[in-house]
């Protein structure tokens, strides 16, 4: 990562924060925190959690950028991407949100050919594309697929690691990006 802070704290914003349990760490670590969230039980606690964060409640499907202003160094989603219907406006929320050197960093679980066929293989696809899980998963995605939306939104893809597991049929996967050289296309 190279953000230029000139001396100030990182600013970090976390679009669809939940109860602002990982906002409130980075904040310990010494980043100054922000984030949304659609649910207002969980904006009660991060404010809890966090009292000197501004949290508010909103959804990522709305202009951000109104609400907490732009300049930030990274934007971070976590387990969010992965239960929207239109992931392609979270991206283009995000993008006027950031510093042109800055970071966009998504974490979602990962759906990659093989861990596809080693759970059809093993009987395991039911279960885990379930429907009867209300509010949950709607998207799946693998490395490819994050990659190419991130691309079409304006973003270049930087890093990507697999997380839990093991390789090829990791639980998640994270993926950084930053801003190409060009207006955000939507």
């Amino acid at each position: 990562m190279n953000i230029k802070t000139e001396g100030r704290k990182l600013r970090l914003f976390d679009a669809g924060c939940g109860n602002g349990y990982l906002a409130a760490a980075l904040a310990e670590k010494g980043f100054e925190v922000a984030g949304c969230d659609f649910s207002k039980e969980g904006i009660e606690q991060a404010r809890k959690l966090c009292p000197d964060a501004k949290f508010e409640v909103c959804s990522v499907y709305d202009n951000m950028l109104d609400t907490f202003g732009g300049e930030w160094d990274i934007v971070l989603s976590s387990e969010v991407i992965e239960h929207l219907y239109d992931p392609g406006r979270l991206i283009e929320n995000v993008y006027p949100m950031l510093r042109s050197d800055g970071i966009f960093i998504i974490t979602t679980p990962y759906h990659g050919y093989l861990k596809n066929l080693v759970m059809a293989v093993t009987g395991k696809m039911d279960k885990h594309f379930t429907v009867l899980w209300d509010g949950g998963h709607i998207k799946f995605w693998s490395f490819r697929t994050l990659s190419a939306l991130l691309e079409k939104k304006g973003f270049s893809v930087g890093k990507f690691y697999g997380a839990g597991r093991f390789p090829w049929l990791w639980k998640s996967m994270v993926v950084s990006a930053s801003k190409k050289d060009l207006p955000n296309p939507k």
